[in-house]
């Protein structure tokens, strides 16, 4: 246990089963992101992530989870997080298109998030995605034993506010293992203090919510969507990462650059 939080350090076996669970996920959200096109529904895409987890010997982390009904969360343009799938969506071109997928291997899980555009998008959509992604590279700079938690928190701020960029405060990173959420939760923003000690053996998902508008947002009459209360776009990205002994970190649910 780390501080007074029920942070798990995990053995080398346990890292290993993670390391695996990564490795699979990151192949699923490749097939995920070929099925972003206009057209297809979003209920297309949870079809083809349960195939995909099926087919590689694990169980959909989210499907069941506090009553989700799918495989993966499929958001799309003002919508944040944990858009249920529908075969009345329909994606068209211009779309912005976040992915939330999940898998259990051997007991251990792994959570990753991929903003992705359907055909040709904006030069703001596609700013929006690019800082997104590069604010959660930028920020596990800082994921090294004998740092603290919270700077990470406070790189991914401190990266996207001179965009004009806000991050959402309502919901959070968190640790993983054989849970989907464990302790530490993790803030994509300042905080008053540090935080807790990084130390080996943590796994942890960081995951900047990044709007182009306000922080603020609102859940949708489905008890799940999470939209921008303004109504502009928003792109999340996410990975599983390992606190490693020899410095920089282990990025678990990517096998190459996405």
């Amino acid at each position: 246990m780390v501080e007074d939080l029920a942070i798990t350090i995990k053995s080398e076996k346990e890292i290993q089963l993670m390391r695996e669970a990564g490795k699979i996920l990151s192949q699923v959200h490749d097939i995920l992101a070929k099925e972003i096109k206009p057209g297809a529904t979003t209920k297309d895409i949870d079809i083809a992530a349960r195939k995909a987890i099926a087919d590689f010997g694990c169980k959909p982390s989210f499907l069941g989870y506090n009553g989700y009904p799918a495989a993966v969360c499929v958001s799309v343009n003002d919508e944040v997080i944990h858009g249920i799938p529908s075969k009345k969506r329909i994606l068209k071109e211009g779309d912005i298109v976040s992915l939330d997928c999940g898998v259990i291997y051997k007991g251990y899980q792994s959570d990753a998030a991929r903003t992705v555009a359907c055909g040709k998008i904006s030069a703001e959509a596609q700013k929006l995605i690019d800082v997104t992604r590069e604010s959660f590279f930028s920020a596990i700079k800082y994921a090294k034993a004998g740092n603290h938690l919270y700077d990470i928190s406070a790189a991914v701020e401190d990266y996207v506010t001179p965009y004009g960029y806000t991050c959402v405060r309502d919901f959070v990173g968190h640790g993983i293992g054989r849970e989907m959420h464990e302790d530490p939760q993790i803030p994509n923003f300042h905080q008053k203090r540090r935080g807790p000690l990084l130390v080996p053996g943590m796994t942890l998902a960081i995951e900047p919510m990044i709007n182009i508008g306000r922080p603020d947002v609102v859940w949708m009459d489905d008890d799940w969507t999470i939209v921008t209360e303004d109504g502009s776009l928003s792109a999340h990205y996410e990975n599983t990462i390992l606190i490693t002994e020899e410095g920089e970190p282990e990025i678990l649910s990517l096998v190459q650059p996405v």
